[in-house]
């Protein structure tokens, strides 16, 4: 009985200790209390109040804080893990019915048709379709068997990105679907071809030089890069004595094919997909209008906060550009210039280390895994984070259209903190999981 009992404590001891990461959660909770510090700041000109009051923005950051780390310790210490295996097929199409639910539903909010709302609460599910479609492409391509380079495999998998994409760009939530595209790295990992990623970067060059010249100039670009190709194929080919095959010559052709439809297209995407304010900052940005009373002013008052941060920042509280109201929207989608501007240089770069560490951890337990599903859903997770963090940055520095998504567990709102609380536990938990029986 004692040789027993000593078993269940090792176990016990084992499972608390040395199975959980505590570098993520340490950086989680320091990502979060970031966050909720720099929402105080960024309203309590407009809002002069305790941090704790429940009538500001940090007050109620504050409760939506505590409700997510009870869900965070539910996660890791009451449910069980492989539950997540199990719920994955029908908690994916239930999200999916309420992405397309929402369209039909909900209130026009500046355009887009993606918020319910009960009561004092708003729920928006596209960002509780994070969690659901990486479980289930975790799910999908963790079957014994699965080769990602079979057609019926990689139909199944493009569709499962696909349908939550396609109904959130349908709300007029570009920037969230935007996220979306970062899945292609968890695809990469799992065996797609590098190709895939110089194509999406190509269709994004030829889009941009669509709008900016013309369709032919663009096209023109696509021949050029596909000529080059052809000639560094054939070189390959000489170089180590074999004939050049069908292969290369109707790769390329399927590729200037592909690029001449997306120039005829990409002006009947900006003028007819795109809205008239996501068409003015891109517009904006790409330097083809100046409007910086207009749509470029949000770009130009972050710009001037981050920038006049200096080295170490003008102190907690001691922002102009954030005491004063000047970016809108800065406790959401502009957190980071509040970052910039009272915590200066040193206080972005604590900021981005933070997160790379984060996604650091994820990736390095992802590949220790023993478990596919584990590793593939981990590397879901990362790209998520990678994504928003990319995208959030480069939007506040204007080297990308404002599109509006947040900054992970920084910008205010209970959606965004319970879903990527939510993500990042359940990868936790599967971790842990393994390691309890290593």
């Amino acid at each position: 009985m004692a040789i027993t009992a000593g078993k269940s404590t090792s176990k016990l001891d084992r499972g608390l200790k040395n199975t959980i990461d505590w570098w993520i959660i340490a950086c989680y909770l320091l990502l979060v209390f970031i966050g909720w510090i720099n929402i105080y700041a960024s309203v309590q000109s407009m809002e002069p109040s305790s941090i704790f009051d429940w009538g500001c923005r940090s007050g109620k950051q504050f409760v939506w804080m505590m409700t997510a780390f009870t869900l965070d310790a539910l996660i890791l210490f009451v449910i069980s893990a492989r539950v997540w295996e199990t719920i994955s097929t029908p908690a994916y199409l239930f999200v999916f019915f309420l992405l397309v639910l929402v369209i039909f539903v909900s209130k026009d909010v500046k355009g887009s048709h993606s918020w319910f709302e009960l009561g004092p609460v708003k729920f928006q599910p596209a960002e509780i379709s994070k969690i659901t479609t990486s479980l289930m492409l975790a799910l999908v391509m963790s079957r014994p068997g699965f080769k990602l380079s079979t057609r019926k495999n990689f139909l199944t998998v493009a569709l499962t990105i696909a349908l939550p994409m396609l109904a959130i760009v349908a709300e007029s939530e570009t920037g969230s679907a935007l996220v979306y595209v970062g899945f292609i790295f968890v695809l990469y990992r799992e065996g797609l071809s590098g190709w895939w990623i110089v194509l999406l970067g190509l269709a994004i060059l030829l889009f941009i030089l669509t709008l900016m010249t013309s369709w032919w100039v663009a096209s023109s670009v696509a021949g050029g890069l596909c000529l080059i190709y052809m000639l560094y194929a054939a070189y390959r080919s000489k170089r180590e004595r074999r004939r050049l095959g069908r292969g290369p010559l109707l790769g390329a052709l399927l590729v200037l094919v592909a690029s001449v439809m997306l120039t005829l297209a990409a002006g009947f995407i900006f003028n007819n997909v795109l809205q008239d304010h996501q068409r003015k900052r891109i517009e904006v940005l790409l330097g083809m209008k100046e409007d910086p009373a207009g749509v470029g002013y949000n770009v130009r008052q972050s710009m001037i906060a981050i920038g006049s941060g200096g080295f170490s920042g003008k102190g907690f509280l001691g922002g102009t550009q954030t005491s004063y109201g000047f970016v809108p929207e800065q406790s959401t989608d502009f957190i980071f210039c509040t970052v910039g501007e009272e915590w200066g240089f040193l206080g972005c770069l604590v900021v981005i280390c933070l997160y790379v560490l984060l996604i650091y951890r994820i990736i390095t337990d992802a590949e220790e895994s023993r478990e596919a599903f584990t590793r593939i859903y981990g590397y879901c997770l990362s790209s998520c984070l990678f994504m928003h963090l990319f995208i959030n940055i480069a939007m506040t520095i204007g080297l990308m259209p404002v599109i509006g998504i947040p900054l992970p567990l920084l910008s205010y709102g209970g959606s965004s903190l319970w879903a990527f609380s939510i993500l990042i536990f359940i990868f936790v938990a599967l971790n842990s999981q393994e390691k309890k029986y290593f």
